[in-house]
């Protein structure tokens, strides 16, 4: 503890790197009082309660999991209602997925940082269409769908009008996210994106721990009340379910990589030894995060078709039914994240035929792509078995325990491998500026790993 706060406070004796921070902090409250402005012509506390009913009656749901992305905006339709997610799906959709399938933008990704930019441009416009087309849904959502189920009015003056200002409001309020995220990541410290996710998934923290208060004591408030001792253990498995995740996120599986012997000017020099780090958790949270999108598209048809909304009993998050589809959800997406980075095999491979390196008992070329494949197919299982389990410990605790849904959230799920990871990632930056600048680090041994 005394070292990591000694790292801090070297941080803020330079001054490049306090004026990083500073702004950081800057945009990240900006983005905090953006959460609360409302959206005009909605009831949003009807709504809140409305939403808090809904999250209760599907076991969490994942309309409480949506919602903790945005840091309860959308559970009162404020202005940034609509969250970071729009953004972080157009950019995966465009510069992963799409520039991976149509050859035009593979060409683009591989000009280097100007094609890169043009890449993030058109995610730009991505990110504003996928806005105006949610927006609009979720201005029908108010007017028909929630009233119909739970006689009560949400929307102030419905119409056109209506649909009309609050797409205006919310298309407005998610370029604003954007500009913020972007500005993070140019001028301030980490990833502007997974910062402010990780401000909404922080910002609930109160709301969490008032819950675990109102159920504590045997005369406590609600129908499940919490034992101390309860508290305590939930507490000791919370802090191994973290190292867990930093152990896993941290974890890499080295290839020993071997230099072959050059002759420079008559003299002889012998090859060195070195490694290829091939991070064991190749897709990070994106296998989650489509998994959690997918089996939310049920949900919204519900919302809209009567005959359906006994739908969202089935997809609780308690039922056994809605677990075993979102384990299978998600070991497709994790093989499938990694299937998409399979084309930095075959370029790992062109450089080390280019330096003369190579593994040994491994051939250069093909057969080095073939046995890089192997080796992260066969770790891809592990990730894949680690974010089963993380995803799904959550409603394991929550219906054993009976805690809140809010409470389970942090136990493990997106919210705490976003956390946990933007955490490393930011302070890999500040121990990248400090050891830059000969401070030590947050580690006495060693350096942080990279995540990437």
């Amino acid at each position: 503890m005394f070292r990591l706060l000694s790292a801090l406070g070297n941080a803020w004796k330079i001054p490049e790197l306090r004026r990083r921070i500073l702004f950081t902090l800057g945009m990240l409250a900006i983005y905090e009082v953006g959460i609360f402005i409302p959206t005009p012509g909605i009831n949003g506390k009807e709504l809140g309660r409305i939403f808090d009913e809904l999250a209760q009656a599907t076991g969490g749901g994942l309309l409480n999991l949506l919602d903790m992305f945005t840091g309860g905006a959308l559970s009162h339709a404020t202005v940034f209602a609509l969250g970071i997610m729009p953004y972080i799906s157009a950019t995966i959709i465009v510069e992963t997925l799409l520039a991976t399938a149509i050859p035009s933008l593979e060409r683009l990704r591989k000009e280097g940082p100007a094609g890169y930019r043009k890449l993030h441009q058109y995610a730009r416009y991505a990110t504003v269409l996928l806005a105006v087309i949610n927006s609009f849904m979720y201005a029908i959502l108010l007017e028909k769908a929630i009233p119909a189920q739970f006689q009560a009015q949400i929307v102030l003056f419905p119409g056109m009008g209506f649909r009309l200002l609050t797409i205006l409001t919310m298309t407005s309020g998610m370029a604003m996210i954007m500009w913020l995220a972007e500005q993070i990541t140019e001028r301030g410290i980490g990833n502007g994106m997974s910062l402010l996710m990780t401000a909404s998934i922080v910002g609930r923290i109160p709301l969490a721990i008032r819950d675990i208060g109102m159920r504590l004591g045997p005369g406590a408030f609600g129908e499940n009340p919490l034992a101390p001792l309860a508290v305590i253990f939930m507490l000791t498995v919370f802090v191994f379910v973290v190292f867990v995740v930093i152990f896993v996120e941290q974890g890499q599986r080295r290839v020993p990589v071997q230099y072959a012997r050059r002759v420079v000017g008559g003299k002889v020099f012998s090859g060195q030894s070195t490694y290829l780090p091939l991070k064991v958790n190749t897709g990070g949270v994106l296998p989650i995060i489509f998994a959690v999108s997918l089996l939310y598209f049920p949900i919204q048809i519900a919302g809209f078709i009567p005959q359906l909304r006994g739908l969202a009993d089935w997809f609780s998050r308690t039922s056994v039914a809605f677990n075993l589809i979102y384990a299978v959800l998600i070991l497709f997406f994790t093989y499938f994240c990694t299937a998409i980075t399979a084309h930095q095999f075959l370029d790992a491979s062109e450089q080390m035929k280019k330096v003369g390196a190579f593994i040994p008992g491994i051939r250069p070329g093909q057969a080095t792509v073939e046995y890089l494949d192997l080796i992260l197919t066969r770790v891809t299982f592990l990730a894949a078995v680690y974010l089963v389990a993380i995803a799904i410990f959550p409603d394991v605790l929550m219906a054993w325990m009976k805690i809140p849904p809010r409470v389970a959230s942090f136990f493990g799920g997106t919210s705490l491998l976003i956390v946990v990871g933007v955490t490393l990632d930011t302070m890999k930056q500040i121990e990248s500026h400090l050891l830059m600048r000969h401070y030590e680090g947050f580690m006495k041994r060693g350096r942080l790993r990279s995540r990437r």
